[in-house]
């Protein structure tokens, strides 16, 4: 009901905070470096959506409220504890192992989540590289694998297939999935590949010395954090068991306090990256609150156009690329639920709907910084490394759409 009597001038506050993320990196990056001046903007955006939540609908403030901590606490958590697992010596920064490192990432992610993966994988990576000049595209690329695409065969990969094994998809259900997870996560190392060595090719003929000798010095490789280890298998079971925060939190306060504080030093670990993405995300949930409630209304309505497949994927998509792709899963899921009739396990219009929305969401999630959590960690960890990253349309300009769009145009004609 409160969709259908929101006005569109209430989604202002959210367009306003994606501009903010797009252009105050731009505009003011030294004053938008610091996080008390990111929670500032974010406490202004959000503040009038804030006012008329709390007045007009209290209980649904509140249940963002909850929304809002479960995410911080599942990512801050598996932030927290992967960050005392150091991967002792360094991997060459050649292109095929940097392909090598995306394609263990993408099997990772059904294991730990793509959050989990990304936080376990990313210094490593960038270690590797730190010697070349050109890097931005391999963590761009590492968004696009490890933190979005790679997880879609199980529901712990993803948040949005969390949802809908909570409501009532079987858990071995996304298996199916994987001829799709298989053309994309085939395709994008591929991609990558040729790209990384066009960039390593640049940089030998930029930069003096034998670049490709540079990057193939490295140590033997150890893993190192028992503790950290079996906190994180911990924090992943209780999440898959939908267990309760508390115990995350607590989970995470043992990796913390019971793990090394060498390791994390070493892993140059702070929690300004965290911190960051607490901030951000805390006005995305509130702002972007109206808008989902329009779209769910409009989803409810008996003119409702989506009929086939690949206007799921294109819808759900679309929107998981801006808002968050966990509420944007439950809206589509529940539209298609009503067009399907019969369980998904064996209504066959169903299976198809749900099967085109998960694959927008989890897939075209990494059209933007923030269409998923771990998207905006990894950027974040990546300039703390010192590494200049695209600013937000750059990155859906330069990078996200021209590579990724024909490759999900390719899916859909294939499998939708």
């Amino acid at each position: 009901m409160l969709g259908a009597q929101l006005s569109l001038v209430t989604a202002l506050p959210f367009v306003a905070l994606l501009l903010a993320i797009a252009l105050m990196p731009l505009a003011a990056p030294h004053w938008w470096h610091h996080n008390r001046n990111k929670a500032l903007v974010a406490l202004l955006v959000s503040a009038p959506i804030l006012v008329y939540l709390g007045i007009n609908a209290p209980d649904l403030l509140r249940e963002k409220f909850h929304e809002y901590i479960g995410f911080i606490v599942v990512i801050g958590a598996l932030f927290v504890v992967a960050g005392g697992i150091h991967i002792q010596g360094s991997l060459a920064g050649t292109p095929l192992v940097n392909t090598g490192m995306l394609g263990l990432g993408a099997v990772l992610a059904n294991l730990l989540g793509t959050t989990g993966a990304s936080v376990l994988l990313i210094r490593p990576l960038l270690r590797a590289n730190k010697r070349r000049k050109r890097v931005a595209h391999i963590v761009i690329f590492f968004i696009f694998i490890v933190a979005n695409c790679g997880g879609l065969l199980t529901p712990m990969g993803d948040p949005p297939l969390l949802l809908g094994f909570l409501k009532g998809v079987p858990f071995d259900w996304t298996l199916r999935l994987w001829p799709q997870w298989l053309t994309i996560n085939g395709i994008l190392p591929v991609v990558f590949n040729f790209w990384d060595q066009w960039a390593l090719n640049k940089d030998e003929l930029e930069l003096p010395g034998s670049q490709l000798e540079e990057v193939q010095i490295h140590e033997p490789v150890r893993i190192a954090g028992g503790i950290e280890m079996l906190v994180l298998v911990g924090v992943v079971a209780t999440i898959v068991a939908a267990g309760p925060l508390l115990v995350i939190g607590l989970l995470a306060l043992v990796g913390y306090f019971g793990g090394s504080g060498e390791r994390r030093a070493e892993n140059a670990f702070t929690f300004g990256p965290i911190i960051e993405v607490a901030v951000l995300f805390a006005a995305i949930f509130v702002t972007m609150t109206p808008v989902l409630e329009m779209l769910n209304a409009w989803a409810q309505r008996p003119d409702f156009a989506l009929t086939r497949p690949w206007h799921f994927f294109w819808a759900s998509g679309s929107l998981s690329s801006v808002l968050d792709n966990a509420p944007t899963y439950i809206i589509f899921f529940e539209a298609a639920k009503a067009l399907g009739h019969g369980p998904a396990e064996t209504g066959h219009v169903l299976a198809e709907l749900v099967a085109a929305v998960s694959l927008g969401s989890v897939f075209m999630g990494s059209m933007t910084y923030i269409g998923n959590g771990p998207n905006f960690m990894v950027k974040t960890i990546a300039e703390s490394s010192g590494i200049k990253m695209p600013s937000f349309f750059g990155y859906v300009l330069c990078y996200s759409a021209p590579v990724l769009l024909p490759i999900f145009a390719l899916t859909v004609w294939l499998f939708l």
